[in-house]
């Protein structure tokens, strides 16, 4: 089959890879002027290290990121630590594959070389999409110079704003809600040396949380920081932020959350807005995927991972059934429950980073001890971390 896609980020380059390693043809649509990633680190859990393996692309990832020792929550003001996960051979010996922090440039470059290595011509940049259409045997993207690309199936991987999710079912605004999350890159060698671990740290307080992680093979330290009880007033969906402002909003944190604040070169603040999962994604020979289809809050770390998932499920949906149609019912079939889920657990994990009963060490512990003990973590984590989108149900 000939395939178009709508969007070249993460979601959009997997499922092309895929798709090409399959032995379909493939037709990336970015609008972008270059194939660029925003943001600064991402983390591929061992669901999404097994798609990636799946797509050629892991083992050159895996020396570019790193293989966080273990993940850990961290109190805001004492930074008392509770362990979450012990990764690196751990994981590998529970899941299969090891869990990476990874750089999102690193990542989408691996992706878009493997693609061109298939398929030189693959991709189209400056390519927005304004439309699209369809009939009994082919459908079309209707693009912003006037032009129209036409294949037998066509997926919208275009993110949160998403063109075609907007032509197939109509306006899908989400709501704001009232988070900002701030964003710093710091460099490895200004970081005081007991902060130089390869450690995910989570520190997390009432009405606020932060997460830290190494990446690009140590060295660079990535920081998000989120806070409830903000506006947004801008267009987009970020902006430049002060270090002024990101310190005012975590006054009273603990001093190695005030040192990636200050040593941040950069800062940027971005609007978290809230959905509520949509109920269809396919219609006819056209589908979504990524964002478009499920965007989340980011308080499972499975945005990314689980675009990848899609990619590799849409391929082999698109391989086994001769009939687009059909081959895209079984696609949604296959990825709607996951993801809905997915995206209702990453809300509720809102009030579990936030809980007001964290204000104080005795409400901590009593917290910590009934809600991240062994059987709550399994709860919530094995069922991700265990998906295998290469052997998955179709």
């Amino acid at each position: 089959m000939k395939i178009v896609i709508a969007g070249g980020g993460i979601g959009g380059m997997s499922a092309a890879l895929a798709l090409l390693r399959a032995g379909h043809q493939v037709q990336v649509l970015e609008q972008a002027k270059a194939l660029t990633e925003v943001g600064g680190g991402i983390q591929i859990s061992p669901n999404g290290s097994r798609a990636l393996d799946h797509l050629g692309v892991f083992e050159e990832l895996q020396r570019s990121s790193v293989t966080v020792e273990r993940k850990e929550f961290r109190l805001w003001n004492s930074g008392k630590a509770w362990p979450l996960f012990d990764l690196g051979p751990v994981a590998v010996e529970k899941y299969g594959y090891p869990y990476l922090t990874v750089y999102r440039p690193d990542l989408l470059a691996a992706l878009e070389n493997g693609v061109r290595a298939l398929a030189p011509d693959a991709i189209s940049l400056s390519a927005r999409v304004v439309g699209i259409e369809q009939d009994a045997t082919s459908a079309s993207v209707l693009l912003a110079d006037g032009s129209t690309v036409t294949g037998d199936v066509v997926i919208g991987a275009d993110g949160w704003r998403s063109a075609v999710r907007t032509a197939l079912w109509g306006s899908h605004s989400p709501e704001f809600s009232g988070m900002v999350a701030w964003r710093g890159l710091v460099n490895w060698d200004d970081l005081p040396e007991h902060m130089q671990q390869w450690v995910g740290s989570t520190w997390i307080g009432p009405g606020g949380h932060a997460v830290s992680y190494p990446l690009h093979g140590g060295k660079i330290m990535n920081f998000v920081a989120t806070i409830e009880g903000k506006t947004w007033t801008a267009e987009g969906g970020s902006e430049p932020g002060t270090h002024e402002e990101c310190t005012a909003d975590f006054a009273g944190w603990h001093e190695d959350v005030q040192t990636l604040i200050r040593l941040s070169p950069s800062l940027s603040k971005w609007a978290l807005v809230r959905w509520e999962p949509i109920e269809r994604w396919t219609s006819g020979r056209i589908s979504l995927l990524g964002d478009a289809a499920h965007a989340t809050l980011p308080f499972l770390a499975q945005g990314a991972v689980h675009s990848i998932e899609d990619g590799v499920v849409l391929a082999r949906c698109l391989t086994a059934f001769a009939d687009p149609a059909e081959a895209l019912k079984r696609y949604e079939a296959a990825r709607l429950e996951r993801t809905t889920t997915m995206v209702r657990g990453a809300t509720a994990n809102t009030g579990r980073f936030h809980s007001q009963e964290l204000a104080t060490a005795e409400g901590a512990d009593a917290y910590m001890a009934r809600e991240y003990s062994e059987a709550p973590i399994a709860e919530r984590y094995d069922w991700l971390y265990a998906y295998d989108a290469v052997n998955a149900p179709i």
